[in-house]
C-alpha cells in the first residue's frame, strides 16, 4: 500500500528514524493532494492536514510500504489523535495519480493555526523531536501507542532536557575535559516509561589514570528539566513561598510530607527556562513577575537523575501576607501560597522547617544580593 506524508516525516531524518530503513529503501517521491492544505496545530509543534477546495497539500509519496514500515508509522501517528483515510495524490514529476493512506487528525482534538512551513519546523523543532521520537519508537512492539500520547509533555520535557544539554558550554578548567567519547556504551533499555522515565545502562568509562573502568550496570532517572522561582518584593522585603505534599518525603517516611519550597515547574517542550518560570508563578500563585533574576543552572542529583534546575529570583508585587490557594487541577495540584517576610524565611531556615534544597540556595542567594535589589527598587 501507498502512503502520502505532509508533515513532519516529510522531514527525511525523521522518517528513516520512525521507519528504521534508509532513505534509499523508501524512496519517497514528491507529491501533492488536491483540495487540502495543511496548518500547524494552533500553539502545538505539529501539523494538521484539512479539506480546503483549491487548495493543494503538498508532500511525499511512499510507494509499496512494507508490513514493518507500515506499522512503525501507525504506532507513531495513530496513537496522537489520528486515523487513515484513502486518497488520490497527484505525482509532481510526472502528473500520474496514485491511490494512498493518509494520516487525517481526528475532529475537534485541535484547532487550526498558520500555514505550515516545515523548514520552520526544522529550524525550531527538530532539535526537540529527533529525541522525543527516539523515545517514542523505543516502545515500539513494547507499550502501547496511546501511552506515547498519554505521556506525551514529559517526552517532550526530557528530549528538551536532552536538546538543551546538546547546546550548553560549560567550562573545563578544574574538571577533567573527558566528553561523551570517553565512554563506551554496551547496553541501554527503558527500565520503565511512563509518566517519568527510567533507564537502565552498561557502560565503560575513561579512569583518571587513562584505563577503562570494567563494565557497570547504572540505573538513571530522567524527569527533564525544571525552573525555580523565588518571588521577592524588595520594596516590602517579603518572598512567597509555596507548600504542597510530596512523593519523595513520603516515600522517605517522612512525617510531615508537605514541603515549603519555591515555584518549580518542568520546562515544556520549546519553552525556555525564564518564560516556564513566569508561566508557574501564574498558574501556582497568580503571580504576574515584573523581573526576574537568574541564579544558577545546576543538577541537583547527580548520583542517578538527569535532572537540570534553572534557579531564578523573581521581582514581584508581594503587597498581602497570609496563604492562597493555587495550583493546576488536571496536574492534581493542591499548592498553597506563604507570603511572609524575609526574616521569617530565614527564621524558619535556620530552624530547619525549610529543608528543600532549592529554596535553601534560593533564600542564601537572596540573602546575599538583598540589598542591591532594596537599592534599585
Amino acid at each position: 500500500m501507498n502512503i502520502f506524508l505532509y508533515g513532519t516525516l516529510c522531514h527525511v531524518p525523521l522518517l528513516e528514524q520512525v521507519s528504521d530503513m534508509g532513505v534509499g529503501a523508501l524512496a519517497p517521491v514528491p507529491a501533492r493532494l488536491a483540495d487540502h492544505a495543511v496548518y500547524w496545530a494552533e500553539g502545538e509543534g505539529f501539523p494538521l492536514i484539512c479539506a480546503q477546495p483549491g487548495g493543494t497539500a503538498q508532500g511525499l509519496l511512499l510507494r509499496n510500504v512494507t508490513t514493518e514500515c507500515r506499522a512503525r508509522l501507525d504506532y507513531y501517528e495513530l496513537g496522537f489523535g489520528y486515523d487513515l483515510h484513502e486518497v488520490e495524490v497527484t505525482l509532481d514529476e510526472s502528473g500520474a495519480r496514485e491511490t494512498a493512506l493518509v494520516y487525517f487528525p481526528q475532529e475537534g482534538l485541535w484547532a487550526l493555526g498558520a500555514p505550515w512551513s516545515l523548514a520552520d519546523w526544522v529550524r525550531e523543532w527538530w532539535p526537540i523531536t529527533k529525541h522525543s521520537a527516539r523515545e517514542v519508537m523505543r516502545g515500539f512492539g513494547r507499550r502501547d501507542a496511546h501511552e506515547n500520547a498519554r505521556h506525551f509533555t514529559m517526552i517532550q520535557t526530557r528530549a528538551l532536557a536532552r536538546a538543551l544539554a546538546e547546546k550548553e558550554q560549560i567550562p573545563c578548567t578544574l574538571r577533567a575535559n573527558f566528553g561523551l567519547d570517553e565512554i563506551d556504551v554496551t547496553g541501554e533499555e527503558d527500565s520503565h516509561a511512563g509518566f517519568f522515565l527510567l533507564k537502565t545502562y552498561r557502560l565503560r568509562h575513561r579512569r583518571f589514570d587513562g584505563e577503562m573502568s570494567d563494565e557497570m550496570s547504572r540505573e538513571v532517572f530522567i524527569p527533564g528539566d525544571a525552573a525555580t522561582v523565588l518571588p521577592y518584593d524588595p520594596v516590602r522585603d517579603r518572598v512567597l513561598l509555596v507548600e504542597q505534599f510530596r512523593m519523595g518525603l513520603f516515600g522517605r517516611g517522612d512525617r510531615h510530607p508537605w514541603c515549603l519550597e519555591p515555584i518549580a515547574g518542568r520546562l515544556d517542550g520549546g519553552e525556555d527556562a525564564e518564560t516556564c518560570a513566569r508561566r508557574e508563578a501564574q498558574e501556582e500563585a497568580g503571580l504576574t513577575l515584573s523581573g526576574l533574576e537568574k541564579i544558577i543552572s545546576y543538577y541537583p542529583t547527580t548520583g542517578y537523575s538527569t535532572e537540570m534546575l534553572h534557579a531564578f529570583v523573581g521581582i514581584a508585587d508581594l503587597p498581602e501576607e497570609g496563604s492562597r490557594l493555587g495550583g493546576v487541577a488536571d496536574e492534581h495540584e493542591d499548592i498553597r501560597s506563604h507570603i511572609i517576610a524575609f526574616t521569617r524565611a530565614m527564621e524558619l531556615l535556620e530552624q530547619g522547617e525549610i529543608n528543600n534544597g532549592p529554596l535553601v540556595m534560593s533564600l542564601m542567594w537572596l540573602a546575599r544580593e538583598r540589598d542591591r535589589l532594596r537599592g534599585a527598587a
